[in-house]
């Protein structure tokens, strides 16, 4: 008997579960570009070409090993627009077959195909999305009766069960986290390391033909189109990553959360744009950025840091996702209500930190972890910004984004919307903090040591207005107790003025 196989936009592994033991003879399977997808978040020019192109890689590959892969194309005429419209026309066109399909990694569209399932009585089988390392289950199991879910008691469990840095059943080293190593600021530049570059390809012909083809259907999409340099496949990917192993790793621990002017990545692996699709395994990458440390090609706390991202960090915001949906995409615990500033999308603004961190997503589609969330997050958080408006714009605008690891990532750890489910407290920071970890000040029309006067850095005001205006939540919570007591042997016409230069800044952001 036929099965239709529907292989989704992030779900471009040889190995995927849906496909894994298939017979080619009596599997068709479906991939489809549509609008409902492109429309559904406000998508980068890039991230859009980036999905595509693997797509289309992806299927001559599937079709290189003998299977039959019924492609709909972005400007087919014929073309429904949304999956559920593909999948009606596929099972109308081969007679009703049962159909497979791996879970997806949004919710969103896991309802929109349950019910176009149910309403044609088509007979549907969900798999298990085995390319994780943590099963939705599993860390429901872990999750039950616990009083805070934590990512470092998640992490040593992972750690634990898949052996990776671990000695005589101890951490390597005698630590389970060496992120206290991994805060150091980027020295001056003739002082730094060499900084190396991501591995950039060239677009082949495929390629081409989607940029093209976002060109002339997506003209109004947000970012820089070109120059595009993704890889597109399995073995570019695996050799971008293997780039970042020699060049990258070994400075990566230091300097993670570092930031500097015109650097758009750093140490940092760009990969997750690669993992997030399915062109690499995070267990493969895991053990191969061990190897590099148990050879001695990469320090231990650069090892370390890179692996609780993708072991940890990354299964645990899964986990969270699936643990709290639906209703987690509209929670709002601290009533934020502002509208997205235009700078967002534009970085005209006078504070460099974020115009700079602006600038490169609109080159790149992407962004290191603490410019998303100790500048452009931080901010949205100190300002009060809608957090629905925030998530679309995290979700659309970066190239690895999709919700279930855009939305917690966003509304609970940048954003605190969801009241703490999983971050104990806010990511607050001041300006102060952005000076110390990048190079954003030099230069700012802002200056980060002021507070009150004509030059005050608008998040240090800002931030302090947060915690006067969260003062009966946040005031007893142990570990923002210094910052209350803090506040409370301020002047009172100091924090009167800061709150009046808030005011004025929450009511016309795009002014700074």
């Amino acid at each position: 008997m036929l099965e239709l196989v529907l292989v989704l936009g992030d779900q471009l592994s040889p190995e995927l579960s849906a496909l894994r033991n298939a017979d080619p003879g009596r599997t068709r399977i479906l991939m489809a570009e549509v609008q409902g997808e492109v429309r559904y978040a406000p998508h980068h020019a890039k991230k859009l070409a980036f999905i595509f192109a693997a797509m289309r890689h992806h299927a001559e590959a599937l079709r290189s090993k003998g299977f039959a892969v019924d492609y709909v194309t972005l400007d087919d005429p014929d073309n429904s627009g949304t999956l559920s419209g593909e999948l009606e026309r596929a099972s109308i066109r081969l007679g009703r077959p049962p159909v497979r399909i791996t879970e997806p990694g949004e919710w969103r569209v896991r309802a929109e195909i349950d019910t176009w399932a149910s309403a044609r009585t088509v007979e549907l089988t969900w798999l298990e999305d085995d390319r994780f390392l943590c099963s939705t289950a599993e860390f429901q199991r872990w999750a039950k009766g616990r009083k805070g879910l934590r990512m470092e008691h998640f992490y040593r469990v992972m750690r634990r069960r898949h052996d990776l840095l671990m000695e005589a059943g101890e951490p390597a080293g005698g630590r389970w986290n060496f992120d206290p190593d991994n805060r150091e600021p980027l020295p001056p530049p003739l002082a730094r390391a060499p900084i190396a570059q991501p591995m950039q390809f060239r677009p082949d012909a495929q390629t081409e033909a989607v940029l093209d083809l976002v060109r002339r259907t997506c003209p109004d999409a947000f970012g820089d189109l070109e120059p595009f340099w993704f890889a597109v496949t399995p073995t570019a990917a695996r050799r971008a990553f293997a780039h970042f192993l020699r060049k990258g790793l070994p400075l990566f621990g230091d300097h993670q959360d570092a930031m500097a002017s015109g650097e758009d990545f750093l140490y940092h692996a760009v990969i997750s744009i690669y993992l997030n699709a399915g062109l690499l395994d995070p267990l493969a990458c895991c053990r191969a950025a061990e190897d590099a440390w148990r050879n001695g090609s990469a320090p231990l706390n650069a090892v370390e840091g890179f692996i609780r991202q993708i072991l940890g960090w990354r299964e645990f915001i899964r986990g969270i996702y699936w643990l709290a949906m639906p209703g987690y995409a509209e929670e709002n615990a601290l009533d934020a209500d502002l509208p997205l500033p235009a700078f967002y999308w534009s970085g005209d603004t006078g504070m460099r930190c974020l115009a700079q961190t602006v600038a490169g997503i609109r080159r790149n589609a992407y962004a290191h972890h603490i410019q998303r969330l100790m500048v452009t997050g931080n901010f949205a958080l100190l300002a009060g910004l809608e957090p629905k408006a925030v998530c679309d714009w995290y979700l659309g605008v970066f190239a690895d984004a999709y919700e279930w690891v855009e939305l917690p990532n966003t509304l609970g750890m940048a954003l605190h919307g969801d009241g703490g489910l999983f971050a104990s407290k806010p990511y607050a920071a001041s300006g102060r903090y952005i000076d110390r970890m990048s190079d954003y000040c030099q230069g700012c029309r802002y200056d980060p040591s002021d507070a009150t006067g004509e030059q005050a850095c608008p998040f240090n005001y800002l931030y302090w207005d947060f915690i006067a205006r969260h003062r009966q939540r946040f005031e007893k919570h142990p570990r923002m107790a210094m910052i209350y007591r803090n506040l409370t042997r301020q002047k009172p016409e100091r924090v009167q003025r800061m709150r009046e230069l808030a005011a004025i800044a929450r009511a016309d952001p795009d002014a700074l």
